[in-house]
C-alpha cells in the first residue's frame, strides 16, 4: 500500500509553525514527513527559509511515529559531505531510526550563496556521486581520509553513529542520472510520475525489494476553488519552467521574471485547487500508476495550512488510501 506524507515546506512557513504543522500532520494520520532544505524561497511572496536541519531536530523530538526525510539536501557546495554525514547521523539518533537522508544535485538558488559558483550539470552529478561515496564511508563509523576530484576529508569519523545507519534516497531526473546514482541509493526520489524512469531505476539499483520510490505532489486546498487557484499562482508558479530552468536561476527575482507570463489558469491545470477532496485525490493517480510507493503532499501556502490540517487532511487521506 502506498504511504502518504506531508511536506514541511520551509519556503512558505516559519520554523515554529513548521514544528506545529508536523505534530498536527502526525496526529491526523500522515505516514511520513519530508522537509525542503533551502537557503532562499523560490519567490519573494513565499517569504521564509529557516534552517531545515534545526527544524527537523525539533520535529524529531516533537513527533513519535512519522518517518522524516530531507527532500532534498545538496551535499556538494553549501554543505561539505562530511558535515552532511555528521548531521544526518545525529538526526537519525534524535528520530530513533525514523530518518531518511534525501540527497540531490541542488539548485543555484540555494548553493550560490557561499560564493563558489554554480557548475554545469555534468559536474554537479560528478560532485553528487563523490559526495554520496564520502557519506557512505563516514556512516561506516570508520576513520576516513579521502582525496577526491572535488572533496577532501582528513581523518574524519562520525562518533555518534546510529546502529541502524542512515538510509539514503537520491533524486534523479532522467536515464543518465539513474544509471549513475541508482547503485548508490537505497531509495529513489523524483518529482515526475514517469513509470519508465521508475522501471529503469529498479533495474539499475543495487537496493532490494524494499526500496522505495518517493514522490511529491502539490495541492492547494482552500475554502473555494478561486481562492485556491489565486494562492497557488502567487506561491507556486515557480514550477512552470521545469527543472532544467529551475536548477539554474539564482534568485527569487529571477524566478519572478521567468514566471511573468505564467497565468492562473496554467497553474490550475497543473495543481489541483479548491475544497473538492475527490479532485485533490485524483491528482495523485499518475504517481500511483507509475509505481510510486511513497507520496508527500505539498499543501501550497501558509494561509490555509492550519485549516487544511484541522478539516481536510484526515478525510483526504481516507480518499487517497481508497485509491
Amino acid at each position: 500500500m502506498t504511504r502518504f506524507g506531508y511536506t514541511l515546506m520551509t519556503e512558505q512557513s516559519g520554523p515554529r509553525e513548521l514544528v506545529q504543522y508536523a505534530v498536527a500532520a502526525e496526529n491526523v494520520g500522515f505516514d511520513f514527513e519530508v522537509s525542503s532544505d533551502h537557503y532562499s524561497p523560490w519567490l519573494t511572496e513565499q517569504g521564509h527559509s529557516p534552517y531545515a536541519w534545526a527544524t527537523l531536530g525539533a520535529v524529531a523530538h516533537a513527533t513519535n511515529r512519522v518517518e522524516l526525510a530531507t527532500y532534498v539536501t545538496c551535499p556538494t557546495i553549501r554543505y561539505h559531505p562530511a558535515l552532511v554525514a555528521q548531521k544526518s547521523a545525529t538526526l537519525q539518533l534524535l528520530a530513533e531510526g525514523r530518518f531518511i537522508l534525501g540527497l540531490g544535485a541542488g539548485e543555484n538558488l540555494n548553493e550560490h550563496v557561499v560564493g563558489e559558483g554554480w557548475p554545469m550539470v555534468d559536474a554537479r552529478h560528478d560532485m553528487l556521486e563523490e559526495a554520496v561515496q564520502i557519506i557512505r564511508a563516514l556512516h561506516s563509523g570508520d576513520l576516513v581520509t579521502w582525496e577526491g576530484q572535488y572533496f577532501r576529508v582528513d581523518s574524519g569519523r562520525i562518533w555518534d553513529m546510529p546502529d541502524e545507519g542512515v538510509p539514503i534516497g537520491i533524486a534523479v531526473s532522467g536515464g543518465k542520472s539513474v544509471s549513475r546514482l541508482a547503485p548508490l541509493a537505497d531509495h529513489m526520489i523524483t518529482t515526475e510520475p514517469d513509470g519508465e524512469l521508475v522501471s529503469s531505476w529498479r533495474d539499475a539499483a543495487s537496493a532490494g525489494p524494499d526500496a522505495r520510490i518517493i514522490g511529491q505532489v502539490p495541492i492547494c486546498w482552500a475554502p473555494d476553488k478561486d481562492a485556491g487557484v489565486e494562492l497557488a499562482h502567487e506561491q507556486f508558479r515557480w514550477f512552470g519552467g521545469g527543472w532544467k530552468v529551475n536548477a539554474d536561476l539564482p534568485t527569487p527575482a529571477g524566478f519572478a521574471a521567468a514566471t511573468t507570463f505564467v497565468r492562473q489558469e496554467d497553474v490550475a491545470q497543473a495543481i489541483a485547487c479548491g475544497p473538492d477532496l475527490d479532485d485533490l485525490a485524483e491528482s495523485v493517480k499518475p504517481f500511483l500508476e507509475a509505481g510510486f510507493t511513497d507520496l508527500a503532499l505539498v499543501q501550497v501556502g501558509d494561509r490555509y495550512q492550519e485549516q487544511f490540517l484541522a478539516e481536510a487532511a484526515e478525510p483526504l487521506l481516507e480518499k487517497l488510501r481508497a485509491l
